[in-house]
């Protein structure tokens, strides 16, 4: 401010004046002129100035022959190439910042939350309960709005006509949404991934679809058993670690075959170490360089190294019989750059594991929470099978079928706790309602919200597996509405292989054993946008073999 460089109300600037040797740099009174004075020396001495005329009710008086001198300038041009850098940069940022904050919007775009920050934009907000920002973003802004958030511009779509563009539109690519992911979570290049990805994913879909279920039904059967016999006669456990422990040596040993991967006590503890670090924070590992992640990184690394002795069992032991091999097989008959095979199983690993477990706790958590249904489900079961009890039961295909009620609790269960967002990126502008939505973005749609859709399902925040009788399951038709496993031509391969799982879990899990839930059915998680809602906190269970 003027009154703090001057006694003088005359206008004050500061100036530049460069020779051939250094850059000088000038303080101005309009109308006269005077050199330079350094601005420490200068702030020292108006403190000095104040405090002494404070004393004796004077103004500090201006004198630059007593207070400086020709040395008070001399080596000042360094200092002030710092001091200027500096102030640039401050006047830079301001200027990036008002020209993020104030730029023009595209009267046809949809509104956008971008935050004050360069890059950053909205990410604070929004990774902060992501879920809960999405719905208050709705609330606000409308059906079809955008975040820009790390350099990205996120628009999400939440009614019926964006729906329908996001499952059918030619002008949005899911690989090209998902390509980054997978590279940086399984270090798979782009080249390599879409060389591969049709190819696999029509080689997935037919070995896990409906009509290869018969091939998975009775090896997924035993499996179960012989890791639930592990289990004792009784005890209390966390639901979730309780059904770790039986589905996932059980899935492992169906996909990539028995004994390949790290399933009996004394190995498998370095791996679930590592295999749960790598999970919980997949979706983090995702959107940020792994020099941010060392920890999961780390975990990454482990966990590709082990697949290396994983694929070369697997390819010594292929056998040339369709149906005797393993997905694990097949998929590497199928893949392009076979010096990758590891970074593959890695992803299968993931995929069959990230979803499947956690909708069997909440499957079996709100069963156990509504003694109504669990009665329901006992006399179905009873009914099927017999009275419950220690025997190794087979299960087939016509047995689930029969077993409706809880295949509707399985697919409630999903639908409550389904991925927060799902994604594919714009190629060409797309029109939506009276919004252009611009090539690059990326169209995000949340499957939990569009759940919660009172147009779809009524009373949506409540357990009701009976909206299911709605469905025609035979015909392998969900709901209207439903879109936890995605649509169009890019569903989940998976979904009945993981269907069935579940399913088959929770019948021998009953049938086995009586169940009683110690703690109150724990909420969802708010923080994750990749894959099924996880729960937050511990849930117990007290578990003793039917008598």
């Amino acid at each position: 401010p003027p009154h703090f460089l001057s006694n003088s109300h005359t206008p004050f600037f500061i100036y530049l004046k460069q020779n051939s040797s250094s850059v000088q740099i000038h303080s101005a009174h309009l109308p006269c002129v005077q050199p330079y004075v350094h601005p420490c020396a200068l702030y020292k001495y108006y403190n000095t100035s104040i405090r002494e005329s404070q004393k004796q009710q004077q103004k500090p008086v201006w004198n630059q022959q007593q207070h400086f001198s020709v040395s008070s300038v001399i080596g000042v041009g360094e200092e002030m190439d710092i001091a200027v850098t500096v102030v640039l940069s401050l006047v830079l940022g301001l200027i990036i910042i008002m020209y993020f904050l104030f730029q023009p919007r595209n009267p046809n775009s949809p509104p956008c939350i971008r935050g004050w920050i360069p890059w950053f934009g909205a990410a604070f907000q929004f990774g902060k309960a992501p879920l809960e920002f999405i719905e208050q973003a709705r609330v606000k802004y409308g059906p079809i709005f955008t975040v820009f958030a790390l350099g990205n511009r996120f628009t999400f779509v939440t009614e019926d006509e964006g729906i329908e563009a996001f499952f059918t539109s030619k002008d949005i690519d899911f690989e090209q949404a998902v390509q980054e992911t997978v590279q940086r979570t399984t270090s798979v290049p782009a080249e390599i991934f879409y060389r591969n990805r049709s190819r696999l994913y029509s080689m997935m879909k037919g070995k896990m679809g409906t009509s290869s279920l018969y091939l998975f039904a009775r090896p997924l059967c035993q499996e179960l058993h012989e890791h639930m016999d592990c289990l004792g006669t009784a005890g209390t456990e966390n639901l979730r670690d309780l059904i770790r422990s039986v589905l996932y040596p059980a899935t492992v040993n169906i996909l990539f075959g028995k004994g390949v991967c790290p399933t009996n006590k004394s190995d498998i503890k370095e791996f679930e170490e590592h295999f749960q670090k790598y999970d919980e924070d997949f979706e983090y590992g995702s959107q940020m360089p792994e020099y941010f992640m060392r920890n999961w990184s780390k975990s990454k690394k482990w966990l590709l190294k082990m697949f290396e002795k994983v694929v070369s069992d697997a390819e010594r032991a292929n056998p040339s019989e369709s149906n005797s091999k393993t997905l694990l097989q097949h998929l590497l008959d199928n893949l392009h750059g076979k010096h990758l095979a590891p970074n593959y199983a890695l992803l299968l690993l993931w995929a069959s594991q990230a979803n499947a477990m956690p909708v069997a706790f909440w499957t079996l958590a709100f069963i156990l929470s509504h003694p109504s249904i669990y009665k329901n489900i006992m006399e179905d079961i009873v009914s099927v099978f017999g009275k419950a009890g220690k025997e190794n039961i087979e299960i087939s295909e016509d047995n689930l079928k029969k077993l409706l009620l809880i295949k509707w609790c399985t697919l409630e269960a999903i639908r409550l706790r389904s991925p927060g967002a799902i994604t594919k990126k714009v190629v060409n502008p797309i029109k939506i309602q009276t919004f252009t939505i611009p090539a690059g973005d990326m169209l995000m749609l949340s499957p939990y919200w569009v759940h919660r859709n009172p147009k779809y399902f009524p009373d949506p925040e409540t357990f009701k597996p009976d909206r299911w009788k709605e469905a025609n399951l035979e015909k392998n038709a969900f709901l209207d509405g439903f879109v936890a496993f995605g649509g169009g031509k890019h569903q989940c391969p998976g979904r009945w292989l993981a269907i069935m799982e579940v399913h088959m879990l929770v019948v021998l899990f009953l049938y086995k054993y009586e169940f009683i839930l110690l703690d109150p059915v724990p909420k969802e998680s708010l923080l994750h946008l990749v894959g099924t809602q996880q729960p937050v906190g511990a849930c117990r269970v007290q578990y003793k073999r039917q008598p």
